[in-house]
């Protein structure tokens, strides 16, 4: 193993003294998980066997967020990105650290309670691309407008499995480390491990220290408490007691595309019991997802179908119940964990109110939960001066104090969030309802 890990740190100078390019700049993909740590490791130390006159080419360190990660993950992935960042400067290493996260208007709350999208499945698997490959790709693009041209390393490895080995394949360029990217024109991909075994992942791991004072260690207990199979490390066979590891999988906590979240199951087994409200919230959303009381008639597009549309209002409420209630337990012994943000919160009432619900709140849910107020900024002494004006100014005509209050609701959520999409038409429908209204009653 040792002569492979040093042809790949040999590899990994050559590419980065020799490239035809030599400014370029390098996009580490990094999970914080075994492969994309020895990765990280191996460009690491082959640094460091570069005179640091020669270190010109940049090395952006990207790490995704989708915002409804492990939290066992992301708590140990926050920690490392910052020691990666603090050592690569006491180093002089020119390595920088960058979070990708998915922009307010596509996080996972916001699709499902906000819009109501129903939870993922493999026919609808709305979730990877705007939480995962949007965020990064937008970075990358960022990158690529100020430099021209990047280079982007992976951890994927050929033995992961044969759909893998066979996507390798097939964009490789013979003769050639590079490969181009199949979507960004001017990026390309470099995988310095494509042809380490599992085995090998964890051996490196396992004896070659972080070159960033990170504790290896605790990155292979992780697995080991998250494996939820037979398999044993080989860097660990002299113990037939040693735990499982290496086979486990990571990913969002709320993930409803798999069958069963093994890892977070084998995790509560192993002593993380906190965890059994959001295992316990993930199946519900499974459960919950086909019931045709819990779905709308029609798309938000309008088209018409059957029992396949957006979650009804009462589920989304429902949810965001459920979502604040496991917030609100977890947080009796992890305090520092939130399921769901502030912001999340005032744009899925954004959301409700062009959707036309106006009497559902999501502070009434909140109070509710917490037993506290959620300020929503609409709860000001400024907002009943307003509402004391509305009133004044419509009393010869008090039934459109209700329109007018509607509109401004709708109005006020130009201020909060990215894209107005939907913000005219909300408008229009809900005066032509107001009109429908008044030719009702004279009739």
């Amino acid at each position: 193993m040792s002569q492979r890990i040093n042809y790949i740190e040999n590899e990994i100078i050559d590419q980065y003294l020799h490239d035809e390019n030599k400014t370029r700049p390098w996009i580490v993909g990094f999970s914080g998980g075994k492969d994309s740590t020895v990765v990280l490791q191996l460009i690491w130390n082959a640094l460091l066997k570069i005179d640091r006159n020669e270190r010109i080419r940049d090395i952006h360190v990207v790490c995704n967020d989708t915002l409804v990660e492990n939290p066992i993950i992301e708590q140990y992935v926050n920690n490392v990105l910052y020691k990666i960042q603090t050592e690569a400067t006491k180093q002089s290493l020119p390595i920088f650290v960058h979070k990708s996260v998915p922009p307010l208007d596509e996080t996972f709350w916001i699709k499902l309670i906000g819009l109501g999208y129903p939870a993922p499945n493999n026919q609808f698997r709305w979730c990877t691309e705007r939480l995962k490959i949007d965020p990064t790709s937008n970075y990358i693009k960022s990158i690529l407008k100020e430099r021209q041209q990047a280079i982007v390393i992976l951890g994927t490895r050929s033995s992961e499995s044969a759909s893998r080995a066979k996507t390798i394949k097939s964009h490789e360029i013979y003769g050639n480390r590079l490969s181009e990217h199949s979507t960004l024109k001017n990026a390309y991909i470099y995988l310095p491990i494509k042809s380490l075994h599992v085995e090998e992942v964890w051996g490196y791991i396992n004896t070659v220290p972080s070159p960033w004072g990170a504790d290896n260690k605790t990155l292979f207990n992780i697995y080991a408490d998250a494996s939820s199979d037979d398999y044993e490390c080989p860097t660990m066979i002299t113990d037939k007691n040693s735990p499982s590891c290496g086979q486990s999988r990571f990913g969002c906590w709320v993930c409803t595309v798999v069958k069963e979240d093994k890892s977070t199951t084998a995790l509560i087994k192993n002593g993380y019991e906190w965890l059994i409200p959001l295992l316990e919230l993930r199946n519900s959303l499974v459960e919950e997802r086909n019931k045709p009381e819990n779905r709308q008639d029609i798309r938000r597009n309008g088209q018409e179908l059957k029992n396949g549309g957006p979650y009804e209002l009462f589920y989304r409420a429902k949810v965001l119940e459920q979502v604040l209630a496991a917030q609100k337990q977890i947080q009796k012994t992890h305090p520092y964990i939130e399921l769901i943000s502030h912001q999340e919160l005032v744009a899925i009432q954004v959301y409700w109110y062009r959707d036309k619900y106006y009497n559902t709140k999501v502070a009434d849910i909140y109070n509710k939960i917490f037993q506290k107020e959620l300020n929503m900024k609409n709860h000001s002494e400024k907002t009943k001066q307003e509402k004391d004006l509305l009133k004044k100014a419509v009393e010869e005509t008090p039934e459109h104090f209700e329109l007018i209050e509607d509109l401004l609701k709708i109005q006020k959520t130009k201020d909060l969030m990215v894209k107005k999409v939907g913000l005219k038409s909300g408008i229009e429908t809900r005066i032509e309802e107001f009109l429908k209204e008044i030719e009702s009653n004279e009739d």
